[in-house]
């Protein structure tokens, strides 16, 4: 069992949470949730002791391991993938090389007798012991078999981790983690830069193989999955819940209810008493209970409702111009890389005001037919737009195009039309932009913030076709709901390029699966998709067998 004791953590006259404690157990799965800002992410790093609390402790049993992997990482190196990966066992391959070192100067020594010769063996005595007592393990077997769930081919195990972007790199460090078989491990925002199956994937291995999970995520359906426990942080406390992320939503929402009422009935005891003090103050005969009053207010505690957002803040896109009978129309599309084929074949058409999902791994073209689509590259066969199509494009580099000199607030206020530039300030509120967050300089933004300000630039402006690339991996739950909701009111036509099944499900119906040089097409929402796929698989795993 590892015990949070006590936590409380102060910075700039501000205190992030205040003696907070509670126990992690073996197959604990645990969602930490809480608002931006509210201290999930330090709380996971204390634990993992990246960072130190004000005060409090973090205690776990002598042997115990504990893997983090943060949500941004800042490692380069020079390892092949299996190399890299393969670190995981790097004590292991350390003490291997450490008992052949003793064993080689035992067998160069003559001094039998000496003091030293016997320390040296039992040095050896006792390594060995210690290497020997650990489970005889295919290492070569065990990074092989974690790389490919999450995503890699065996090509990709020779090429060197350089050449890899940042999600991949993720999945690197994740797999490093994996292989450790820790008694924790700590997860901050992981599917961010994960395709469907390695999350499905991801989600199997922590629920059958993971001695005890704690998880920080935006993915609803991710955690509802995998966790069995639900602890809250908010305003310096920590609410803990024994049930999933959806149970847990029902419970806060009675807890509140019941804070509201205690609260509201707190406030009308301290009114009338109030009222007594003033009325009876200069009343002789009533001295004492006047006096007896005042010293009861003086200690009362004062209860607290806890912090929720209720802003229905609802955005709408505006109406879209009209277009033709289709928005694109492929047929016989090809794209190669050099020697490489990314896909073949390709003929598809989406027509006005349908919308769609591009699902498949990472590398399987999703991105390219989306930039073909915006005749970014060239390619083979023929691909067309309709007539008067007008686009709304988010890339997963959006963020990079915005203007750096202009302010949060400038950078919205030069798209925004009509009625809404009332709404700019409430808009960027929601978007995480309020007070004078809407003054910082573009230039000073962190990657996230970046995305979140493209977002709210393309939710301005008048368009029948959007193409949204990965446009959620740096948002909360509360934004993407925002999001979604806008694009469920959206009039025009959609193509959304995601792994987020809770995002896509109710927004999409039809899917376009990328695999193996070629696009599917699937009619029917996400979740028939999904529901078809594993069969499809466990079909194919009966022909195997």
């Amino acid at each position: 069992m590892i015990s949070v004791d006590g936590l409380t953590v102060e910075f700039g006259g501000t205190t992030l949470f205040k003696d907070i404690s509670f126990a992690i157990n073996e197959k604990d799965r645990i969602a930490l949730m809480g608002k931006n800002g509210a201290g999930k992410s330090t709380l996971l790093k204390i634990i993992a002791g990246a960072r130190s609390a004000s005060s409090g402790r973090v205690t776990a049993p002598k042997d115990a391991v504990i893997a983090y992997l943060p949500q941004h990482l800042l490692t380069e190196d020079n390892r092949t993938v299996f190399e890299e990966t393969s670190q995981a066992f790097a004590h292991i391959f350390e003490m291997e090389r450490q008992i052949e070192a003793m064993n080689s100067e035992l067998a160069s020594r003559t001094d039998f007798e000496s003091e030293s010769y016997y320390k040296l063996i039992e040095d050896v005595s006792a390594l060995s012991e210690k290497y020997y007592s650990i489970e005889e393990t295919n290492f070569a077997a065990e990074v092989e078999k974690i790389l490919l769930g999450l995503g890699f081919t065996r090509d990709d195990f020779s090429r060197p981790t350089s050449e890899y972007s940042g999600g991949w790199r993720m999945r690197i460090e994740l797999a490093k983690i994996l292989l450790q078989n820790p008694d924790l491990i700590l997860l901050d925002e992981p599917t961010n830069h994960m395709d469907i199956e390695s999350i499905q994937w991801l989600e199997e291995f922590l629920v059958n193989s993971a001695k005890a999970v704690i998880v920080i995520s935006h993915d609803r359906a991710f955690i509802d999955n995998i966790t069995t426990r639900t602890i809250e942080v908010t305003m310096g406390r920590i609410y803990d819940y024994k049930v999933n992320y959806s149970k847990y939503l029902e419970l806060r929402r009675d807890r509140r209810v019941q804070q509201q009422k205690a609260y509201d009935e707190q406030q009308k005891m301290i009114a009338d008493t109030q009222e007594f003090i003033e009325r009876f103050k200069g009343t002789y005969s009533k001295t004492l209970q006047v006096q007896s009053r005042v010293k009861m207010l003086e200690k009362l505690d004062i209860l607290e409702v806890d912090e929720e957002d209720t802003s229905a803040l609802r955005l709408k896109f505006p109406p879209s111009p009209r277009m033709g009978t289709f928005a694109v129309h492929a047929e016989g599309v090809a794209k190669r890389y050099d020697e490489h084929l990314v896909y073949r074949n390709v003929s598809l058409t989406i027509n006005r005001g349908e919308r769609v999902a591009f699902v498949g791994k990472n590398g399987e073209g999703k991105s390219t037919l989306v930039k073909s689509i915006m005749g970014e590259i060239d390619f083979e066969g023929s691909l067309s737009l309709g007539h008067n199509v007008q686009i709304g494009y988010f890339a997963q580099n959006q963020a990079s195009l915005l203007d750096e000199e202009l302010t949060v607030f400038q950078t919205i206020d030069d798209v925004a039309k009509g009625d809404i530039r009332s709404k700019i300030k409430d808009i960027l509120g929601a978007f995480m932009f309020g007070g004078d967050n809407s003054t910082k300089k573009v230039k000073v933004l962190s990657g996230g913030e970046r995305t979140r300000l493209a977002m709210i630039k393309l939710l301005l402006e008048p368009v029948n076709l959007l193409i949204l690339d990965e446009p959620t991996n740096h948002l909360d739950m509360k934004t993407k709901d925002i999001l979604k909701s806008a694009l469920i009111d959206f009039d025009g036509t959609l193509i959304l390029v995601s792994h987020d099944r809770d995002f896509l499900d109710g927004l999409v119906d039809k899917v376009y699966e990328f695999g193996n040089k070629q696009v599917k097409e699937h009619l029917g929402g996400i979740k028939y998709f999904l529901e078809k796929k594993k069969m499809e698989n466990l079909r194919e795993l009966e022909r195997n067998k």
